[in-house]
């Protein structure tokens, strides 16, 4: 049983004390003659008084600690995408048909960054999909159909990844 903030105890070593803030672990109790103390939550002590555990009893260090080894875990987007050696340095030269207007250079790093920033949020949007618990079977898969098509339609700028496992397949028609 883990206790509630206000619960009032006896530790055999601190003294009569009140729990004012708790984690899966951890106690803290201001104890009357000896201030505030951190106390595992098994240790022995007699309980005088129990409140009930109203709070979540997951400290926010555990939290953040796991929500960081999630998002290592699951998500592409800190994942580092080389562009192949040929396109270093190069640059994507946008020619209007008007020759009245100016061109356009876009640096091709700058480009790629983009492309792959698409990437990562259509993966992230395939994952929101496949686990909400809202949308339906079949919907997923309709919804599944419409992102591999449109990763067939970026397969175009496979060219610019240097790393084959990263580039775009949509549906094959073997």
């Amino acid at each position: 049983m883990i206790l509630g903030i206000g619960s009032r105890i006896n530790h055999p070593k601190y003294g009569k004390g009140v729990v004012t803030n708790v984690t899966s672990k951890m106690y803290w109790v201001t104890f009357i003659d000896n201030g505030l103390e951190t106390i595992d939550t098994d240790d022995e002590f007699e309980i005088i008084e129990a409140a009930e555990d109203e709070v979540d009893t997951v400290s926010f260090y555990e939290v953040e600690n796991t929500l960081r080894n999630l998002l290592k875990k699951y998500s592409d987007i800190s994942e580092i995408v080389p562009i192949a050696d040929k396109w270093k340095g190069g640059k994507i030269i946008l020619e209007p048909g008007d020759t009245n207007l100016s061109s356009k250079e876009i640096p091709i790093e700058t480009f790629f960054h983009k492309i792959v920033m698409v990437r990562d949020r259509i993966r992230v949007m395939e994952q929101k999909i496949n686990s909400s618990k809202v949308i339906d079977d079949q919907d997923k898969v309709d919804l599944q159909q419409y992102i591999t098509r449109m990763y067939g339609s970026l397969t175009t700028f496979n060219v610019m990844f240097k790393n084959k496992s990263q580039q775009f397949t949509g549906s094959s028609k073997k």
